[in-house]
């Protein structure tokens, strides 16, 4: 009969690596496109949206607009322009893994996300290689695990 060995349930990171594929570049580059398109809309709502609060309320205000008016008016610009400044860093971000992107070879593995995972670790194993585990994927189907599960 096996002695009783202690073991401890832990969680580590697990590191999805990619292998670059035609077909993976060009889902990503879609992606990235989409999420491009997205922010341009957005950016476009958000200037009518302003203007027509703009207008809104110097249609309910006193002609020349008083002090008050001109303040709502504004915070309005202001409001706008810090979303406008998100947006355009978003869309700057997606700007930049596009170009990433288009300098990434055929079969380069890249890490594209993290899980968690558990584990079981007992005296006697050594923490560190267990802790150094990564998913290789290929189309979306995993080719490889590495490391010491």
């Amino acid at each position: 009969m096996d002695a009783y060995k202690p073991q401890l349930l832990l969680k580590r990171a697990v590191n999805i690596k990619t292998v670059v594929t035609s077909q993976w570049k060009d889902e990503v580059q879609q992606q990235l496109q989409a999420q491009i398109n997205q922010i341009d809309q957005q950016l476009q709502q958000l200037e009518m949206q302003g203007q027509r609060a703009v207008a809104e309320i110097q249609k309910q205000s006193l002609q020349p607009p008083g002090p008050q008016t001109l303040q709502q008016i504004d915070n309005i610009q202001l409001q706008v322009n810090q979303k406008k400044s998100e947006l355009l860093e978003q869309k700057n971000q997606s700007l930049q893994n596009l170009q990433q992107l288009q300098m990434l070879d055929l079969d380069q593995e890249v890490i594209t996300s993290q899980m968690e995972g558990l584990f079981t670790v007992e005296p006697g194993e050594n923490l560190i290689s267990k802790m150094q585990v990564e998913i290789l994927l290929r189309d979306g189907v995993v080719e490889e695990i590495r490391g010491d599960i």
